[in-house]
């Protein structure tokens, strides 16, 4: 298909820019499977969810992963000194990391990025769009260490161009469930819940399951190209438990519905399937690229936010309900004031009948 198809016109004050206080207040538009849209809020969804309905979650925590450092003026070759914007997206092992940096050009192989007096990193290779190569003056937990004294939380870009990163999105931009240390992005449907919320959940008879998928910055990145078979994703790390992959099975089983929160959950579970209606437990790098025609082997439904024109994201929600519904239900959500994006507000999709 053409990338063109998924573009739309997004004002830029409905990007949001801090969360909804309370985090459940966020509002929701509700899709359901016949095409309907219906507008309510985040409280209201264990109305709209059915008693054994299953939960997936991420339980992915976000790590520091935005560091500022400087490269000094080089002995040889020229060259002063240059500040360096780095955001980790890809732990290759104790201590390297691949990164996205800027600018990139004013970096070779050899040099040496200055972040605090105890943390530098060596650029030990490159690659195209600023994807970097960066091997740590530390190891293991020490690195882990020395990068949550220095990094801060990495915003997406579309916010960080607007603010700075502050002492409030250390906690906003974490989700309740976050425990697997390793995202450098949230997975931001999870945002919007709260202990208050997971108790009326629990009321309702609603089930929920953890599955972790790393969120690589990848996910921020553009589509440059025209049709998307000529895309290609930026793997990322996720994992099924054995207690998750019961859990899922005897959903299916059972013909209850499994709803992920959020596109990494989505991607996990589609990714580990290895039938229709049934998971296996395992670990893997994953580079699913969901688009209209994909064939849901566990998703019946899904929670997440409003996403960006042309991305991946919305490709993989018109997959789920369809490209005209999606166009309309985010066309309304424009024009009655829903917020964007990771701080937005949400959507609850169910599949199309």
């Amino acid at each position: 298909m053409r990338v063109s198809d998924f573009d739309f016109e997004l004002p830029e004050e409905r990007i949001a820019l801090r969360p909804a206080r309370p985090r459940d207040a966020a509002r929701l538009l509700h899709v359901a499977g016949n095409g309907v849209i219906a507008d309510h809020g985040v409280m209201d969804l264990p109305d709209l969810l059915r008693e054994g309905d299953l939960m997936v979650f991420n339980d992915t925590r976000v790590i520091p992963a935005a560091l500022n450092g400087v490269r000094p003026a080089r002995s040889v070759g020229g060259g002063g000194p240059v500040e360096v914007e780095v955001n980790l997206h890809k732990r290759l092992d104790a201590s390297a990391w691949r990164a996205f940096v800027r600018p990139a050009k004013r970096l070779r192989v050899g040099d040496v990025i200055a972040f605090s007096d105890d943390l530098s990193a060596e650029v030990t290779g490159k690659s195209e769009g600023g994807d970097t190569r960066l091997l740590f003056n530390r190891t293991g937990t020490a690195l882990d260490e020395a990068i949550a004294a220095t990094g801060v939380p990495p915003l997406p870009p579309y916010i960080a161009r607007k603010r700075e990163v502050d002492e409030q999105d250390v906690e906003d931009y974490q989700t309740l469930f976050a425990r697997e240390d390793g995202s450098v992005a949230a997975p931001t449907a999870g945002l919007h819940f709260t202990e208050r919320l997971m108790t009326a959940l629990a009321g309702r008879g609603v089930q929920q399951a953890h599955v972790t998928l790393h969120v690589g910055a990848g996910t921020f990145l553009p589509v440059k190209a025209e049709d998307t078979d000529q895309h290609r994703m930026h793997a990322e790390w996720c994992t099924v438990s054995e207690e998750a992959a019961a859990a899922i099975n005897a959903a299916k089983a059972e013909g209850r519905r499994v709803i992920p929160v959020g596109t990494t959950a989505l991607r996990t579970i589609e990714s580990l399937a290895d039938a229709p209606g049934h998971i296996e437990a395992g670990s893997r790098d994953t580079d699913i690229f969901i688009t209209p025609g994909h064939a849901f082997r566990i998703t019946d439904a899904l929670m997440t936010n409003f996403h960006l024109p042309r991305s991946t994201l919305f490709m993989l929600v018109s997959a789920l309900a369809g490209l005209d519904v999606m166009k309309r239900a985010y066309a309304h959500a424009i024009k009655t004031g829903y917020r964007f994006y990771s701080y937005g507000d949400a959507c609850l999709i169910e599949r199309s009948a």
